[in-house]
């Protein structure tokens, strides 16, 4: 790989590190993200559940975040293996890619440095989303945990305990949910290196700024913080 290559790849590495430093759980910015906004959200709709007997639609709603989660941790294994079966045709790609122009053609053992980097980023998108599965499912043990209406009206304290619990568990997981879509976002971007170096800085800040925006600056991201009816 030349010298553009590897700050091309540095700066792929800086952005993704400074997006997930901008948009985690813990406000750094005065200007709230979506991710933070929703963890809000999230704290508000576990501490109704206090108020109310009949819990099937939390539960209903824990089920569907776990599944999302299963969907994704699946379709990183099917990433994975399509990187795999890249490796094997290298050959093959190679030959396309030197018919192809304003290509920049690297060597082979480049072009499975590349490969094997998009793998490990999928496989750092699987671990995130499986512990992130594994983690929703423990929120859902705790959600069982908390006490009836009964119950949290003799003892207020221990219910509200209960349920940071449940709240605290849900966040974590939804963090690591988040870790994981957000390398998957991010591959996008890191298929440009197979253009070439420029173009892999040129993706890596395009999917950069879609992303800050989406966090920033969308619609969901009002309607998530909105306080009054449109």
């Amino acid at each position: 790989m030349t010298i553009t290559d590897i700050i091309a790849l540095l700066l792929f590495a800086l952005l993704w590190m400074l997006f997930s430093w901008v948009t985690g759980i813990a406000q750094v910015l005065p200007r709230k993200s979506l991710t933070q906004a929703m963890a809000e959200r999230r704290r508000e709709w576990l501490e109704n559940s206090l108020t109310r007997d009949l819990k099937m639609i939390d539960t209903q709603i824990l089920s569907g975040l776990q599944n999302g989660t299963g969907f994704f941790a699946s379709t990183s294994i099917f990433a994975i293996g399509g990187c795999f079966a890249l490796l094997g045709a290298t050959d093959q790609v190679d030959t396309v890619f030197r018919d192809i122009p304003f290509i920049s053609h690297s060597s082979r053992t480049a072009f499975e440095l590349k490969v094997c980097g998009l793998t490990a980023m999928f496989g750092y998108s699987f671990f995130k989303f499986g512990w992130s599965y594994r983690l929703f499912n423990y929120c859902t043990i705790l959600f069982g945990a908390v006490p009836m209406m009964a119950q949290t009206r003799v003892d207020i304290d221990q219910a509200r305990i209960a349920i940071d619990r449940v709240i605290e568990m849900n966040v974590i997981a939804a963090k690591h949910f988040n870790a994981g879509l957000r390398a998957i976002f991010l591959s996008i971007g890191y298929l440009g290196w197979f253009a070439g170096p420029y173009v892999f800085m040129g993706t890596s800040i395009f999917v950069f700024i879609v992303l800050v925006r989406r966090q920033f600056f969308s619609e969901a991201r009002r309607t998530a913080l909105s306080t009054t009816l449109p």
